[in-house]
């Protein structure tokens, strides 16, 4: 994703928190586990994986919401946007929600997808990768590596 104009801005829904991304994501992804779909209200999350220093809250303070635990949620405490997690043992990526930015027009399909055994149904996604679960953190650097060179389906 080389051809990723930078930098992306996105926010909330009311405006009150604001974030900016200055890297091209390493990979971007739909979530299909029941707390996506919970949070989300819809079928999956889709999300693009970016490094921890190219993410950055450039206004507002973000709440950390959904269930608390080692997976860190960050929300606006006003209106209740989920706006981006900073996922448990990861902490040199940021996964932030693809409709938060902008313009979210350009991002790309989902090149892996995530807790297909919770999948609905009906979805399908062009996703290159499918883990029933979350990769093992081994598998990430294939998939940042496989992302890289030939960018997401479509």
């Amino acid at each position: 994703m080389s051809d990723w104009k930078l930098p992306r801005e996105g926010g909330c829904l009311c405006g009150k928190v604001r974030f900016k991304v200055s890297a091209p994501p390493l990979a971007t992804m739909a979530c299909h586990c029941k707390g996506c779909q919970r949070l989300t209200a819809s079928a999956f999350s889709l999300s693009g994986l970016v490094p921890s220093d190219s993410f950055e809250v450039t206004q507002g303070e973000p709440a950390i919401g959904a269930l608390h635990g080692a997976h860190r949620h960050f929300f606006c405490d006003y209106c209740k946007s989920w706006l981006f997690t900073r996922p448990e043992g990861l902490d040199w990526i940021v996964n932030f929600r693809a409709t938060m930015l902008d313009d979210a027009s350009g991002f790309s399909e989902p090149f892996m997808e995530t807790y297909t055994c919770e999948k609905l149904p009906w979805v399908s996604t062009p996703a290159r990768y499918s883990f029933t679960q979350f990769p093992e953190l081994d598998d990430y650097t294939r998939i940042i590596e496989d992302f890289a060179a030939k960018g997401a389906p479509g």
